[in-house]
């Protein structure tokens, strides 16, 4: 492998990496705040009890996720100086938002509602955790926006003196059509994982009941618990279907060779049939599609089964011509193609782990119905893809981004800058190597620190405690209520 080869596994391990941590941020501190919000308007214990519990698994994964984010930033003056230099007037314009208002608003919220248990006004208390959630859904928009430009630019201008693109209308990078349907699209996908974390673990304590008699005084919170995830999970999957036909119309519209990749759709056809099940080389040669749906490609790309989809050979050769000779570019016209079999089997299993995940949530709400018999959540085999459910949705967002990202390629910036012309030139084999290897071993580390405390804590669930006092009044605290304290 040569530095760009290096750099590119580089980004991809930890890119990947901090997103798993990232739908769980959002989609857990949306429920928490519910949870929160349902206290001050009961002072129903049971919700106290799990908003300090589901808070508390918030608060493990937020941290993972903020450590591990800090790296993204840095890797662009490493390993990519070129693409820095090229896009930097553009792309530091988010990410200076996003730090700067997103993350300030995070910080300074969750550490309110940590310490303010029993210290502020429970009404205000309650705010600061939607204040957090509101945080989160800003990072995203801001950090998509980013992304957004590189699959889709606008509101530039190209400087050839200093071979830079330069930001002429801020607005239109914030309003990019790939923005606006890649946003609602990304934050439901989060949202049906933070639903299924929770349906996933409030089962997983219902199921103890029947192992230990203590367990059965909570299973009406749990129920209730299990009810809510799996209802978050199963609307917000209603919305990533709707924003995923939106974002297909918009993505053939702008990236037509990344639809095409998804497909392994070669040549230029009406009524392009999608595959759901393909064998044989994806490169072209031999293709046998063993479950085919007619016009299926045309309507997730334009809107009608009857439309015509540009094949990869021709939309390679247009490429070609367009775009050979430029410095920034590369001359072999089978540079301009993706990798095929990545991009069509990520696409697939994006959408299949994501119904799966649907279908667990349905489950779910018929194990947990009132008519229920008595014997629904005895321990079963039946029972282990329900509390596998939080892996679906996780896993569907990974490969979702695989795909976004390699159907891109080989562009760095969709029609401006390849990958290979975007890698730092100074920074060699054995430099990238190692920060790899390092990268790799922390985040290795990490994970297991992750998922030690986080199933320590799900394991022992909501703790038994006093019933809320008035006020926002913590019962668990003894310290000087003039005192910010940490509650967990």
């Amino acid at each position: 492998m040569d530095a760009l080869d290096l750099a590119r596994w580089q980004f991809a391990i930890t890119t990947v990496y901090h997103f798993l941590f990232v739908p769980i941020t959002i989609g857990m501190s949306g429920l928490v705040a519910g949870f929160h919000t349902a206290w001050v308007r009961t002072h129903n214990p049971q919700w106290y009890r799990l908003t300090r519990f589901f808070g508390k698994l918030f608060l493990i994964n937020f941290a993972l996720g903020l450590v591990t984010g800090i790296v993204q930033e840095f890797q662009f003056g490493m390993n990519w100086s070129d693409y820095s230099r090229f896009i930097g007037d553009i792309f530091g314009a988010p990410l200076a938002f996003e730090a700067l208002l997103s993350f300030f608003l995070e910080s300074v919220f969750i550490g309110l509602w940590v310490f303010g248990w029993g210290r502020l006004p429970e009404k205000l208390h309650a705010t600061t955790m939607w204040l957090v959630h509101f945080g989160t859904l800003l990072s995203a928009y801001f950090i998509l926006t980013a992304n957004s430009f590189m699959q889709n630019p606008v509101g530039f201008r190209y400087n050839s003196a200093t071979a830079r693109a330069e930001l002429t209308d801020f607005l239109a990078v914030l309003t990019n059509k790939v923005q606006l349907v890649t946003f609602p699209h990304v934050v439901t996908a989060a949202y049906m994982t933070g639903g299924a974390v929770v349906m996933a673990v409030a089962l997983y304590h219902l199921r103890r009941r029947y192992t230990d008699p203590q367990a059965t005084v909570d299973r009406d919170m749990y129920r209730k618990a299990a009810r809510i995830g799996a209802v978050v999970t199963l609307i917000a999957s209603l919305g990533v279907m709707i924003t995923g036909d939106l974002q297909g119309k918009v993505m053939t519209e702008v990236q037509p060779m990344k639809m095409a990749a998804a497909e392994a759709h070669y040549e230029t056809s009406s009524r392009a049939p999608f595959s759901v099940f393909t064998t044989g080389d994806l490169n072209g040669e031999n293709p046998r599609h063993w479950i085919e749906i007619p016009g299926l490609l045309s309507y997730l790309g334009k809107g009608s089964f009857d439309a015509q989809i540009e094949g990869i050979h021709d939309l390679r050769a247009q490429a070609s011509a367009r775009f050979g000779g430029n410095p920034l570019t590369a001359d072999d016209a089978t540079a301009y193609t993706p990798n095929i079999p990545g991009t069509y089997w990520s696409f697939r299993f994006m959408m299949g782990m994501g119904f799966a995940g649907t279908g667990i949530a349905l489950l779910a709400l018929w194990a947990t119905r009132k008519k229920a018999p008595e014997g629904t959540f005895k321990p079963g085999w039946w029972h282990w893809p329900i509390l596998a459910a939080p892996f679906l949705p996780l896993l569907a967002n990974s490969f979702g981004w695989i795909f976004t990202e390699i159907g891109r390629q080989p562009w760095v910036v969709h029609n401006l800058m390849t990958t290979q012309a975007g890698v730092s030139p100074s920074v060699g084999v054995a430099a990238v190597l190692t920060s790899m290897i390092v990268f790799t071993l922390l985040y290795g580390v990490l994970a297991v620190v992750e998922v030690k405390l986080f199933c320590k804590y799900a394991r022992l669930g909501a703790e038994a405690v006093g019933d809320p006092l008035p006020g926002g009044k913590d019962p668990d605290s003894t310290s000087d209520p003039g005192t910010l304290v940490f509650a967990y």
